[in-house]
């Protein structure tokens, strides 16, 4: 990995990324038409790296206008991070690593992510401490939306001011909630979402699925079990012949 010994990086540094999928393009071409993104299905789609990646390029490419991104997401199971010993950033610490680790790829060295935070150019904040706040000139990230019950979405989006733009990602089918009231909030949430004109709405699918063959082949075969209402395991072999249907149909 190279190295960076500035105080903080800079759009040469970015990695140029392209689409690889085509719902993974028109992501990219809502975002170039200035729209805001929710980004929804399949683990291993690619969300959040598209989320960085995009909000990265357009903060680094505009810093007049946009002065920081803010990764936003819920504490989910630990809900108000009370359960975990520490102060706030020491609690907050594990729910970062994931950007961390984009961060460090999209930069092509480590501390990437570290960089940015202390240069103010990157803030993660959970929505248990969202109430009073105002975002101004940022782009937002929310991340693992299905995990922010309705509350907390209608807490998030109702903080954004001026000069804002927004990106949500999450899977519904992947909710850590126990409860069908709160995991239904995103439900609702979405209702209001597809009648809004500032926003764009691209559904992954099996056919998205960049992370790995095994991923794929895993959550193929998990929702054709679960649509089936099939709580066993059939011999390999037939659910192999089922998934080369379903991908040819």
């Amino acid at each position: 990995m190279k190295k960076n010994n500035s105080l903080t990086v800079n759009i040469e540094e970015l990695m140029e990324i392209e689409p690889i999928t085509e719902n993974q393009k028109l992501a990219f071409d809502y975002w170039d038409d200035e729209a805001n993104l929710v980004m929804s299905g399949s683990a291993g789609t690619g969300k959040t790296f598209i989320a960085l990646y995009l909000a990265l390029e357009a903060m680094l490419n505009d810093p007049d206008i946009y002065r920081k991104i803010i990764v936003l997401r819920s504490a989910v199971t630990t809900r108000d991070q009370g359960f975990l010993p520490g102060t706030k950033e020491e609690k907050e610490a594990s729910y970062e690593a994931p950007y961390r680790l984009v961060c460090s790829e999209l930069f092509g060295f480590e501390g990437a992510y570290n960089k940015m935070k202390t240069a103010n150019k990157i803030q993660f904040e959970t929505t248990s401490f969202l109430r009073g706040c105002t975002f101004d000139q940022a782009i937002v990230v929310v991340d693992e939306m299905q995990n922010l019950n309705f509350h907390e979405l209608d807490s998030v989006i109702t903080r954004i001011g001026k000069d804002c733009r927004l990106i949500f990602c999450g899977d519904h089918k992947q909710t850590d909630f126990k409860f069908k009231d709160e995991s239904d909030g995103i439900i609702k949430f979405m209702q209001i979402i597809e009648q809004m004109r500032f926003f764009r709405i691209i559904n992954f699918g099996w056919e998205d699925i960049v992370r790995s063959d095994l991923v794929r082949d895993y959550i193929m075969t998990k929702e054709m079990l679960e649509n089936a209402g099939n709580s066993t395991f059939r011999p390999l072999e037939i659910q192999r012949g089922k998934h080369d249907r379903n991908i040819r149909n």
